[in-house]
Order: C-alpha cells, then structure tokens, then sequence
C-alpha cells in the first residue's frame, strides 16, 4: 500500500471552523434543553452569510438558469470567466486603482477566494518561504502546510511559517521589517478575524517592503466592501506599484451573499514577474486552466447582475445590514468592558480577555449565553486570549444573543 503523504501528516489535527461546530453539537447533546426557543443556541462565529440574496441579484441567478435551457443560451466551459463579468469587476471594484485600468486577461473567475488560495499555493510550490500575518485567516497557514511550504506543528505554530504579529500594541498592523525577503505573504484587509483596515499610508509602506524585498504579497480582499470609511482602500491596486508585488484575491460571497453560490476572482497584473522575469500572470493561467474548468455560469449570471445599478446597492444595503448587526455586538461588548476592535469596516470584532485561554472563553460564552463563537488562538499565536465575534445572522438572533452577553 502506498505510503501517506507526510504533508497532510504534518497538519495540526481539526481544522478551525470544524472543531467549533462540534464543540456546539456536544454541548447541545448533554444540554437537550437547548432545543427550546429561549435556550437555543445562537452563532456568532462562523462567517457564513445568513440572508436571503436580494431581489435583483437573485434574478440575475434565476434568468441565468433559464437561460441555460435553450439553445441560444446555453454554455459550457468558461475557464478564464465570461469576458463581460471580468470586464464589470474592473470597472466597479477597480475604478480607483492607480495606473491603467484592469485588462479583463489579468482577471480570472473562481468558485470562490479559498479554493484560489488553494491553487495559489499550488503555483507556488514547496520551495517557496511563507509569512503571514498573526493571527490570519487558517488557510493561509493550513494550505502552506499541505503543499509542503511548512513542517511540522511546534507548540505555538508551524515549522518554516514566519508569523508577523498584529496586536494591539502596533495597532494590528505587522512590522514590515521582520518580513523575509523573497517570501509570499499573505495579508488581509479588512483582517480576518481582526477587523482592522489597513490605511492608505500603511499599504504604501507593505508595497515599498514589497518591492524593496522582493516579497509577492497574496492580497486578500474579501471584505472590502465593508469599508465605509472613504479614506482607506480597498484595493492594494489604489497603491502606486502594486501591480508589480501584489495579486489581489476577492469575492462575491460576503458583499452579495454568495456563500453557498461560491463565485470569487484572482487578478494577477502583468507587470508581475519571478525574480527570473517569467511572467507570474502567464503561469496562473496554466495553473487554472490545468486543475479548474470555471465557474458556474449561473454564478456568473447572478455576478453580472450583482454589478448593475441595482445590484450594487442591493450589496450595499446587505453589508449595511451586517455592519448594523455588528455594531450591536460591538456596543455591548464595550458597556460590558470588553476591549473590542473592528466592527465599523469589518463584519467582524476582535474582543480581548487579557490572561485568558481562548477556548476557556469561549465554553464559558456557550455556557452561560449559549452563544457560539470563535476562539482567537485558532487565528495563529498573537490570537491567544481573543475572541471572533461574527456579524452573520438574523437581526433577532443577534438581539438576542447581545442581551445574553450581559450574562458574561
């Protein structure tokens, strides 16, 4: 029998998200009182969408499907994304980049930002150095290991990642000059789980370390449709040069809802080349196109229609709506004393329990409010002794568990 691939062997058993949803069904089992309407238990952990997609963008989906059972309509494979859907993307959420506008051939469709964060690693390979932010989004990490970039867990993290802090004391932002030259760094804005944006002057600085130390940065972008403030960016492509050490990964599934739907997008420039001055853009392609067919084309209906008029504020109007579920978290989180961040261009708050075990904190949440949360320590090391809460819910599910926080 063929031998286990040592890379899998090397990843620390249970994955986040995982573990949590069976933290819950235990505590539900030996609690069967929970299944009342009172007592139920209530999540504000994952960061999985919970509202009905809005009108027009669901007719966007529903048109798309019709459409596919005729002969005029019908498609098959479209591997790069249909060129009118990569050409909206540039228009809508890359208006404000600087330089020249976005070539459709520098922005490829997904199912989704994880599975193209997946296949990155993949174009990267082994021998490429890792640095990421701490704490971070477990895939980063997690898909480092699988492909054979990182060793073994330590105690405290992985063998060959390098974990750059982002806490309070430096305002959530890493110091650039521990980042390793010729490394990919994954970095994400507004942060998951944090909720900090980067500011204007805090990308220039990640492009110039970029740049200086030959570092291509894994742009991850998924939430910048949350930012409400006009002076942060939301793209590292409003930054002077960072088409040439950036690719930007983003998605529909937290601005549109899209979650279960699973469309996403990957831009490489072309400015973007390997030390060796090999086209990084031309490579992607033959990556892609190797080990991805395309997205749904259905998907790619209800995207086209998420990026009319309408569907733009139709986006808009459901990250209001989940920006008002986190304010509510945020504001009791904060009259109970809880140091807390994030939650005004973020769907997420970062709250701290200084000396505490995350996951002590979090059971003693499930307890005594039965809410579910997320344990800061699953984020990386600089986690430890913070809590995730998540904004996706029903506005009375929050309500609810916002008053059950005063249990704490």
């Amino acid at each position: 029998m063929i031998q286990r691939n040592p890379c899998i062997a090397n990843i620390k058993a249970g994955y986040l998200f995982p573990e949590i949803a069976k933290r819950r069904r235990d505590y539900a089992a030996a609690h069967p009182e929970t299944a009342q309407r009172e007592t139920r238990i209530i999540s504000l952990g994952v960061g999985n969408t919970t509202e009905p997609i809005l009108p027009h963008i669901g007719g966007g989906l529903a048109e798309g499907a019709r459409r596919l059972t005729t002969a005029e309509g019908y498609s098959g494979y479209q591997d790069e994304g249909l060129l009118e859907l990569r050409e909206k993307i540039a228009a809508v959420f890359y208006k404000n980049i600087a330089g020249e506008a976005l070539k459709p051939d520098e922005i490829f469709i997904s199912d989704g930002a994880k599975c193209d964060i997946g296949r990155l690693q993949l174009l990267f390979g082994a021998g490429t150095a890792v640095a990421v932010q701490d704490p971070s989004y477990p895939v980063y990490v997690d898909g480092s290991v699988l492909i054979g970039a990182a060793g073994a867990w330590q105690g405290s993290g992985y063998a060959g990642i390098s974990y750059l802090p982002c806490t309070a004391e430096n305002g959530y932002f890493p110091d650039l000059s521990a980042l390793p030259a010729g490394c990919l760094f994954y970095f994400c804005s507004p942060n998951n789980p944090t909720g900090a944006a980067a500011s204007r002057d805090q990308l220039s600085a990640l492009v110039k370390a970029g740049r200086d130390k030959g570092v291509l940065i894994i742009f991850d972008a998924a939430y910048a449709e949350y930012i409400r403030d006009p002076a942060l960016p939301k793209s590292i492509y409003e930054i002077d040069g960072g088409r040439e050490c950036a690719i930007e990964v983003n998605s529909f599934s937290k601005p549109a809802g899209f979650t279960g739907v699973r469309l996403g997008w990957t831009v490489v420039p072309k400015e973007l080349r390997y030390a060796g001055g090999e086209s990084v853009n031309a490579d992607w392609a033959r990556v892609a196109g190797t080990v991805f067919n395309g997205a749904s084309n259905i998907a790619q209906a209800g995207a086209l229609a998420a990026l009319d008029e309408e569907g733009v504020k139709e986006m808009k109007a459901l990250c209001d709506f989940y920006l008002g579920n986190a304010a509510l978290i945020r504001d009791r989180l904060r009259k109970l004393g809880i140091p807390c961040v994030g939650g005004d261009n973020s769907p997420y708050i970062w709250a701290q329990f200084p000396g505490r075990d995350s996951w002590e904190v979090f059971n003693e949440i499930l307890e005594k409010c039965q809410v579910v949360t997320t344990p800061g320590s699953g984020f990386g090391p600089a986690g430890q002794s913070f809590i995730r809460f998540s904004a996706f819910g029903h506005r009375a599910d929050v309500e609810e568990a916002v008053r059950r926080l005063a249990r704490l």
